[in-house]
């Protein structure tokens, strides 16, 4: 029998040097860490701060939020087209350059306008510099370890959440100002190294996705083995399956975002943790999210990635609903490890069972469409989690219809089946 270390040892170094592709997950992961830690993760802290500051209201700053979600959802497309004509290389070097550009000027604004102005520009960069980009040479890097990959990669992510109590003791110590001033250079000091490393397609520079040559990866016995046809972007979205997935994220973003955003504030305004405390949970949370990242990207190469996403979605619904109703410090860490874990596990599959239905070929363009209805969850659930608190004092109202959001989300992964190619093909022969 084949011992775990020889396993992982054929993974990593599948003709006995080191897969590049691991290479790009590191960068791909460094720069997910960034964009976790220094904005994304943090900035419920920077809504308690800004409000302590400049008395806006709940749905003010989680409007700026959720303009910067809806900014990025229509720029997808063209992102997507972009990385997919040019590369990922130079659209990332982009982004990193406006992200660091947004976040020093965001350290000097004097008002609504300049926030929101500021936070755009963040939007912008953020969006070009991370996330989407990233996974398009992931995809292309890997078929039968693109689920691992991509979870290893989003652990990034989740470092940078973990880290969140710094980022806390850097603004209590210097101020929310010094804090964002020395986030945006650390952005563009670090991120474009990182994007050095970061390759569109294998074959450009002899490799094969995985390490493994075409007709030694026609053996593999893996269920995400890539056998199919590719789609292209416009025959994706003629199916059934393109719309129930991107239909099923945006339910979990509602949840997600409206986590990140009001997490922080719900639990120094309404539970009377301090920021510190608040920050341990953040921490908490994002803790579960590494190990059900590590367990996603395992599942998810060998077992049905849509009944996985049916359970995260379940979870998040849990998670949620002991969030709106605790009086405990239970319920509260509960949510923390449900909620994080539901997020780990889910994320990296998002990313995987569309690249398994549709193919690596048009991989940028079919997300960057899909993340048209993706921005209505990242964007609604902050705004309403905001909304709904200013008018009936609490966020208790808010997270409960939130955790119906998510739980409806969930029979959209049960009815995203394996669309059929128009060509006759049944697309790319991943497991469902």
């Amino acid at each position: 029998m084949e011992s775990q270390l020889q396993k992982l040892d054929r993974i990593l170094r599948p003709t006995g040097s080191v897969f590049y592709g691991w290479y790009i997950v590191g960068a791909a992961g460094g720069i997910q860490m960034l964009s976790g830690l220094l904005w994304m993760q943090s900035y419920g802290a920077y809504v308690v701060l800004l409000q302590e500051d400049f008395g806006w209201s709940k749905t003010l700053v989680a409007g700026a939020f959720a303009l910067t979600r809806i900014e990025s959802g229509i720029l997808g497309p063209l992102q997507g087209w972009l990385v997919d004509r040019f590369g990922p290389r130079v659209i990332l070097r982009i982004g990193i350059l406006i992200f660091g550009i947004g976040f020093i000027m965001f350290s000097q604004i004097d008002g609504l306008i300049t926030f929101y102005l500021t936070f755009a520009l963040i939007a912008v960069g953020s969006s070009l510099g991370g996330f989407a980009t990233l996974m398009v040479p992931l995809v292309n890097w890997f078929s039968t370890h693109r689920a691992k990959a991509v979870a290893l990669s989003q652990i990034g992510f989740s470092v940078g959440g973990l880290s969140v109590p710094v980022i806390i003791l850097c603004m209590e110590a210097f101020g929310w100002r010094a804090t964002a001033m020395i986030s945006g250079v650390v952005v563009i000091l670090v991120g474009l190294p990182l994007v050095q490393v970061v390759r569109h397609k294998p074959r450009d520079f002899g490799e094969y996705p995985d390490g493994i040559a075409d007709d030694q990866a026609s053996g593999s016995s893996s269920p995400n083995f890539f056998g199919g046809q590719d789609f292209t972007a416009r025959q994706a979205m003629r199916t059934r399956a393109f719309w129930l997935i991107s239909i099923g994220h945006a339910c979990a973003l509602l949840t997600v975002s409206a986590v990140m955003v009001h997490l922080v504030p719900h639990l120094t305004q309404y539970l009377d943790y301090s920021l510190s405390q608040a920050g341990l949970v953040v921490a908490l949370m994002t803790a579960f999210q590494m190990l059900g990242q590590v367990g996603g990207g395992y599942l998810g190469d060998r077992f049905n990635k849509r009944f996985i996403c049916i359970a995260c979605m379940s979870a998040h619904t849990l998670g949620l609903l002991l969030l709106a109703y605790a009086d405990t410090p239970l319920m509260v860490l509960t949510f923390a490890m449900l909620h994080g874990l539901a997020w780990g596990i889910r994320g990296p599959l998002m990313v995987a069972l569309r690249a398994d239905y549709f193919g690596p070929s048009s991989f940028g363009t079919i997300m960057g469409f899909s993340s048209l209805i993706v921005m209505l969850g990242m964007s609604t659930g902050p705004l309403f989690a905001g909304y709904m608190a200013d008018t009936y004092g609490d966020y208790q109202i808010a997270f409960a219809l939130l955790a119906g959001g998510a739980f409806m989300g969930s029979f959209c992964f049960f009815s995203a089946t394996r669309p059929i190619h128009p060509q006759g093909s049944e697309g790319n022969l991943g497991s469902e």
